[in-house]
């Protein structure tokens, strides 16, 4: 279980690093993905705990994941 949760949590960071990197250099809608599917994998690795600190992150990220698909095209 422990490894899980770090495995979890390594590849949850390195997506919300890579949505971030990806916003920057102008792929908004491919890095709000990638964001909402790690704060998914954020709010995964903390669902032991207290009900707010697991709903509230994977609302968050739901509400990401369907803002980042009604985004119109912008070029």
């Amino acid at each position: 279980m422990q490894l899980n949760n770090r495995l979890l949590g390594l590849v949850s960071y390195g997506l919300v690093l890579t949505g971030v990197v990806l916003g920057v250099l102008g792929v908004v809608r491919g890095g709000s993905l990638f964001i909402a599917a790690g704060t998914a994998g954020i709010a995964l690795k903390s669902r032991d705990f207290r009900r707010i600190e697991f709903y509230l992150p994977l609302a968050l990220a739901v509400a990401l994941f369907v803002l980042a698909i009604a985004l119109p095209r912008g070029r």
